[in-house]
């Protein structure tokens, strides 16, 4: 792997990371509503929620990028507000990403939320504690199993993302060539070599990701 580019790893390592910090902060509170709620919304919710699960990857770049690109109600508005394209951007292909790997942060939180004891929420709340607090000292330690897998889960979904990144993102180099496109422009020049390279980086992540996974499931398990 000497003289390999890693800047595509590196983007693509950022990527992820923002990705799961950002899908945190919308998949924490949606995934506690719909693991409590009653409401007769909660079958919608989930199945717009889990639609990346069985969508094909072009098909959800193809309406992201007309919802992102200069036409766009989105993209317009954000060339109006900072001058600059929001399809084939970096910033774009965080959006992207972030719905594309969002079943995978919320789900496995959901089922978290779902297992908890409400009893202890309950006493928490009965002993004074807000809800806020309760959340972050009472449901979060309990449900750190479901935690760590959706926070690994959301990022090695978001590392092998391909489809989704070549229709918002394109391929600029510095800027979109994550590594799965790198992987593919260097099939189609027949740089098998450094294609290659590549590849075993994402296998060696993506298995490394699957032993931390089923690693945290059975601890977890364990204490039980």
């Amino acid at each position: 792997m000497a003289g390999l580019d890693l800047a595509p790893l590196w983007l693509t390592v950022k990527l992820a990371a923002l990705t799961v910090v950002l899908l945190f902060v919308v998949g924490l509170p949606l995934a506690w509503w719909l693991a409590r709620t009653s409401s007769r919304w909660r079958p919608l919710v989930e199945a717009v929620t889990a639609l990346p699960l069985v969508l094909p990857p072009v098909v959800l770049g193809f309406y992201l990028l007309l919802l992102l690109g200069a036409e766009g109600p989105l993209g317009q508005w954000w060339m109006a507000f900072t001058g600059r394209p929001l399809a084939f951007s970096f910033t774009g292909l965080v959006i992207a990403s972030c719905l594309y790997s969002l079943p995978f942060v919320v789900q496995p939180l959901q089922t978290a939320f779902s297992q908890l004891d409400r009893r202890t929420v309950e006493a928490a709340w009965t002993l004074g504690a807000s809800r806020f607090k309760t959340f972050f000292t009472v449901v979060l330690p309990q449900a750190r199993s479901g935690v760590l897998t959706a926070a690994v889960l959301g990022f090695a979904h978001t590392l092998g993302e391909f489809g989704v990144a070549l229709m918002v993102g394109g391929n600029i180099p510095g800027e979109t060539q994550v590594v799965s496109i790198a992987i593919y422009e260097h099939v189609e020049a027949l740089a098998y070599d450094q294609a290659n390279a590549y590849a075993l980086l994402l296998l060696g992540v993506s298995l490394l990701v699957l032993w931390l996974v089923y690693g945290i499931q059975r601890r977890d398990q364990g204490l039980r």
